[in-house]
C-alpha cells in the first residue's frame, strides 16, 4: 500500500442508470477515471452548500 492509498476509503452506493451512462461517456471524452469525476462533483457540491451556510456579515 502506498501513501496515496492510506488517505482513501471505500464507499459503495447505487446510482441512477442514466447518470452512470452519462458519467461513462464524459469519462471517455475527458480521458479521466470515473472516480476522479465523482470526487470532483462531490467537492463542487460541498463547496456550493458550505458557502450557502456561512453566516452573513453585518
Amino acid at each position: 500500500m502506498n501513501e496515496l492509498d492510506t488517505n482513501r476509503k471505500s464507499y459503495n452506493t447505487t446510482l441512477d442508470k442514466t447518470l452512470m451512462k452519462r458519467l461513462k461517456m464524459l469519462s471517455i471524452e475527458l480521458d479521466k477515471r470515473h472516480n476522479d469525476l465523482i470526487e470532483e462533483a462531490i467537492s463542487d457540491l460541498l463547496r456550493k452548500y458550505e458557502s450557502q451556510n456561512k453566516p452573513k456579515k453585518k
